[in-house]
C-alpha cells in the first residue's frame, strides 16, 4: 500500500488506516505543520521575538512608557549610536499599543532594536498562513470530488 490510498470509501494515510475525509485532513494538516515549522528560520523568528521583549528593568522611565527594555534595544543602542534628525522615527512598543499611538525615538539603535521582533512576527505570520494553504491543496489532490474543500 502506498502512503495515501482510498480503501472501501475510507482513506489510508501514512500508516493510519480506515480514516474519514475529515480525519485525513487532520493528518495532512499535522504533517504540513511539522514540515513548515522547525529549522533555522523558525529559531531566528523565536529568537528575534524573545530578544525584543522588555525583560531588562530600567529606572527613570515615565509611567506611560513600557516598563523595562529589551536585549535587542539595549544592544543596538550600544552598537549604533547615530542620532536621528527632528522628532525621530516611529516605533511600536507595548505602551504604544496600549495607548494606540506610535512612540518616536531619535536613537537609530533603539529604532532597530524596537523593530527587531517584527522580523519574527513576519516569519511566524507567513508560516501560519502557508500551513492551511498547503494542507488544503494536498488534501484536495488526494480525496474524491465530493470531499474536496473549495
Amino acid at each position: 500500500m502506498d502512503s495515501v490510498e482510498q480503501l472501501n470509501g475510507t482513506y489510508f494515510y501514512k500508516g493510519v488506516s480506515n480514516i474519514s475525509a475529515g480525519e485525513l485532513f487532520f493528518w495532512i494538516f499535522i504533517d504540513e505543520v511539522n514540515e513548515q515549522l522547525g529549522g533555522i528560520k523558525d529559531v531566528i523568528a523565536m529568537a528575534t521575538i524573545i530578544l525584543g521583549m522588555p525583560l531588562i528593568p530600567v529606572e527613570g522611565k515615565p509611567l506611560s512608557a513600557t516598563k523595562g527594555t529589551s536585549i535587542a534595544s539595549l544592544s543596538m543602542r550600544t552598537l549604533i549610536k547615530t542620532r536621528l534628525p527632528g522628532r525621530g522615527w516611529a516605533t511600536i512598543t507595548n505602551a504604544a499599543i496600549t495607548h494606540r499611538r506610535l512612540t518616536y525615538t531619535k536613537n537609530l539603535g533603539a529604532f532597530v532594536g524596537r523593530w527587531t521582533p517584527f522580523i519574527g512576527y513576519a516569519i511566524t505570520a507567513y508560516d501560519l498562513s502557508v500551513i492551511p494553504f498547503k494542507a488544503v491543496k494536498k488534501y484536495n489532490s488526494i480525496v474524491r470530488d465530493e470531499h474536496k474543500i473549495w
